[in-house]
């Protein structure tokens, strides 16, 4: 690690610490990934490691670059690309809301990376506006690899204390197994109305109050509008069974073509192209 220098730590979470960093050999500002080892009895994080293979096959303008791994005593150093902030602290700082074109830019960049994911049959699932990191010039990037799985196979349940409830899909809050790519999408279309809004779309508390957030707006789901729901581990017929609104009523602020973007996409995972995301 002697050829950077730390300048501020810029986050953490249970992987461990990240940092602002200069290399010093180009001067150019990075972000250093320091993972902890002492805690992982059987050393590397699965995280790490599957952060670090996947983004070796994953070169794109609109995902993060990672330079190099570094090891260090007692810990692993990821060496990425540095960008200024998240998306999250973009939307906490702006008063009156998002340009409407920048709006439309980020969301053609996010679906450009998400789609260069998918068609290499890998889901992200950890969409949320804290891993998607932006520049001053416009650009906006998928970060946080740690969860990401291959598409099709049967996987553990997400670990509730690290996925933000907020962006979670309805067939993951309703216990299935099996991820689709419609699990991204959803997660994509609730960053699109947080950022034309400025306000969580479903900000549940809990995964029952989640769902129910989702089933005022969306209708309560059964096998007509989702074949199969009912045979999902979590699901009951004793769900309260509401109708749901229109997009308009809920996201008012949004114009004709937005609105319209968010019908056509329930309208097709409702004929059950995408599997799922009712």
């Amino acid at each position: 690690m002697d050829n950077f220098v730390k300048i501020e730590k810029i986050g953490e979470g249970t992987y461990g610490v990240v940092y602002k960093a200069k290399d010093k050999l180009t001067g150019k500002l990075v972000a250093l990934k320091k993972i902890r080892l002492e805690t992982e009895r059987e050393g590397v994080p699965s995280t790490a490691i599957r952060e670090i293979s996947l983004l070796k096959d994953l070169a794109h303008p609109n995902i993060i670059q990672l330079y190099d791994v570094v090891d260090g005593d007692k810990h692993l150093y990821l060496v990425f690309e540095f960008l200024q902030q998240d998306l999250k602290k973009l939307l906490d700082s702006v008063k009156g809301g998002l340009d409407e074109a920048l709006v439309k830019s980020y969301l053609h960049q996010l679906l450009k990376a998400i789609a260069f994911c998918h068609l290499r049959c890998i889901l992200h699932r950890d969409l949320k506006p804290q891993n998607l990191l932006i520049d001053r010039e416009g650009h906006i990037k998928l970060a946080d690899f740690g969860l990401a799985r291959m598409i099709g196979v049967p996987v553990r349940t997400y670990t509730h204390e690290v996925v933000t409830l907020w962006y979670r899909a309805p067939e993951v809050l309703l216990g299935t197994k099996l991820y689709t790519c419609a699990l991204d999408i959803w997660s994509l279309g609730c960053i699109f109305a947080e950022m034309a809004t400025r306000r969580a779309l479903f900000p549940g508390d809990s995964e029952i109050d989640q769902l129910f957030r989702i089933f005022r707006i969306l209708g309560t789901p059964d096998e007509t509008i989702w074949p199969g729901v009912s045979q999902l581990s979590d699901y009951t017929s004793r769900f309260p069974k509401w109708e749901g609104t229109e997009v308009g009523n809920v996201l008012p602020s949004f114009d004709d073509d937005a609105k319209d973007l968010l019908s056509v996409r329930n309208k097709i995972e409702r004929n059950g192209n995408t599997t799922n995301s009712y």
